[in-house]
């Protein structure tokens, strides 16, 4: 048991380690002016990409559930952060502090959500889930392109017809506008806070996954049934995990939103796109291995850039890749391979001692 953690802990150095390393990398890189101004813009929605497909995994590969609703939730934590940016713009005058403000109602209506759509949704499974989840998703989308909020000096103004039903005053000021979402929204979201949420977000599903509650989520993942004989509580750790996994992709949503000066709710944003691609970071990371979800997501965010001086080759690459990555990882004789080569490092190691 003692080698066993001491493995667990080994591997979870290694992956904060990557984490580290790839930051320091790339500040030295962009403080030397080696990386353009395009490349640059990537790294805020990369972090916010990272931190999405962990706490996903969390639910897909350590709960066994599949969800396709995050970007909802990810919706939900950008604009409800925007939102009070925007509002308290003025009043709170420091940057740093109004972000952590916004990060934290973020995350709270984030899990909240969460919180109330998981009561309901978690009592199916399977593609019943997936699809009431994706409704979910771009039900928020919707309400949100069709909102408008305005305010002046009698308060707030709502309406879901147009601006002038609002009916505010001359000198009213429009916060949330439909379609067009909240515009002028300061742009708190640094390459170094998107760091710093990302070992935050590390910090806490790997310690969930190496509690005793972790424990009872994989237990449920593996058999219902024998979970539930033993005591564990199915509703009540479903439940957990799925708000917490909400959770994080609210705060994921914080830094995308707080990166943007023109933040909507269109389909390539929060709409099924996204959480579609998420998806895609999980599985060819490997279902349940977060270090395997943040490579994946660092390499088909930056990939379709690194190619894009081949210009019609480009996408034909990318795909390539994406086949290559997903066969590496579910192919049954890629599999084969992989345990073979490890233990034969392993037998090479033991022979040397």
């Amino acid at each position: 048991m003692l080698k066993k953690l001491s493995k667990q802990k080994i591997s979870d150095i290694i992956t904060y380690g990557i984490v580290l390393v790839a930051f320091i990398v790339m500040q030295i890189l962009i403080n030397a002016g080696q990386i353009s101004s395009l490349f640059e813009g990537l790294m805020v929605p990369l972090c916010t990409y990272i931190i999405l497909a962990i706490s996903l995994n969390l639910v897909v590969g350590v709960l066994g559930e599949l969800s396709l609703g995050h970007a909802g939730f990810m919706c939900v934590g950008a604009f409800t952060s925007a939102f009070f940016s925007k509002c308290m713009q003025d009043t709170i005058t420091n940057s740093i502090v109004r972000f952590l403000i916004a990060l934290l109602i973020g995350i709270v209506v984030a899990a909240i959500f969460g919180l109330l759509i998981g009561i309901p949704v978690l009592r199916l499974n399977g593609d019943y889930l997936a699809i009431v989840t994706l409704a979910f998703g771009e039900i928020i989308k919707n309400i949100v392109n069709v909102l408008f909020i305005g305010k002046d000096s009698k308060g707030f103004h709502f309406s879901t017809k147009d601006v002038m039903a609002l009916n505010m005053e001359p000198d009213g000021k429009v916060i949330v506008n439909g379609p067009q979402g909240i515009t002028g929204a300061p742009k708190d979201a640094t390459f170094f806070i998107g760091f710093i949420l990302v070992l935050i977000t590390l910090f806490i599903i790997l310690n969930l996954i190496h509690s005793r509650d972790g424990r009872a989520i994989m237990a449920i993942r593996d058999n219902r049934i024998a979970a539930e004989s033993i005591g564990i509580n199915i509703t009540k750790y479903k439940l957990m995990t799925f708000t917490i996994s909400a959770a994080m992709a609210g705060a994921a949503g914080v830094l995308y939103g707080h990166n943007l000066s023109n933040l909507t709710a269109n389909t390539n944003n929060f709409g099924y796109n996204m959480s579609i691609n998420i998806l895609v970071f999980v599985v060819l990371g490997g279902i349940g291995n977060i270090r395997g979800s943040i490579i994946s997501a660092v390499v088909l965010t930056l990939l379709p850039e690194l190619l894009r001086g081949l210009s019609d080759y480009r996408m034909l690459i990318y795909a390539i890749v994406l086949i290559v990555m997903m066969l590496f990882n579910w192919a049954p004789k890629a599999i084969e391979w992989r345990e073979k080569y490890l233990s034969f490092k392993k037998n090479k190691k033991e022979a040397v001692k």
